[in-house]
């Protein structure tokens, strides 16, 4: 699927204020600085789409994107920043999970993680929240231009060996890298198979 038209159209901290739920809608996450907002931009070919930031933490609101005009991109804010007072920071928790739960057209929730790093409790513990919570999501590797090949490869091994140790199989997983552009048609095609399927139901 090529992106033809990406418009901004509302930041909120409260699901109720979210666009009428009458478009399919995919949401972004992850720890924060973990590249969501550079892939975003990647994604959308917009360079500033997505607010950027060499300080984590930026996304503050839950931020709608409109994407030709057929479906929402969704940004939400990062998890596990621990530069923040407490008080906001369970405040995004609540947002955030309160999004999760309770938007209905909500149909896949891609959760990035950092190709470069080991599992993180904060992660695993997130993925394993929104197992049992029934929510329909994907795992995106970012930042993978930053390793060589083997380096990426063994990465990615022993993580879905960790995930295989509570999961009787993996969700989705996507391969990118905001910098190359790399797995953000993967991304794109798989969004577009959902779209197809979702319009020959109705």
């Amino acid at each position: 699927m090529e992106v033809k038209e990406a418009q901004f159209v509302t930041s909120n901290s409260d699901v109720k204020k979210c666009p009428p739920p009458k478009k399919p809608e995919y949401a972004f996450i992850g720890r924060s600085n973990v590249g969501k907002s550079s892939l975003i931009n990647r994604m959308t070919n917009k360079k500033s789409l997505a607010k950027t930031s060499g300080k984590p933490g930026k996304t503050r609101l839950i931020n709608h994107f409109i994407i030709n005009n057929e479906w929402y991109l969704v940004d939400l804010p990062g998890y596990g920043y621990a530069e923040v007072p407490k008080a906001e920071r369970l405040k995004w928790e609540k947002m955030i999970r309160q999004y999760i739960l309770q938007r209905e057209n909500l149909q896949c929730l891609f959760v990035l993680i950092d190709s470069r790093h080991d599992a993180q409790e904060i992660d695993l513990n997130f993925m394993e929240w929104l197992g049992t919570s029934q929510i329909p999501f994907s795992i995106v590797f970012t930042k993978t231009d930053k390793l060589k090949p083997s380096e990426l490869e063994e990465n990615l091994n022993k993580y879905k060996e960790k995930l295989l140790e509570t999961w009787e199989e993996l969700p989705p997983v996507f391969i990118t890298s905001a910098e190359t552009g790399e797995g953000t048609t993967e991304i794109l095609d798989y969004i577009g198979n959902v779209n197809k399927a979702i319009a020959e139901l109705v």
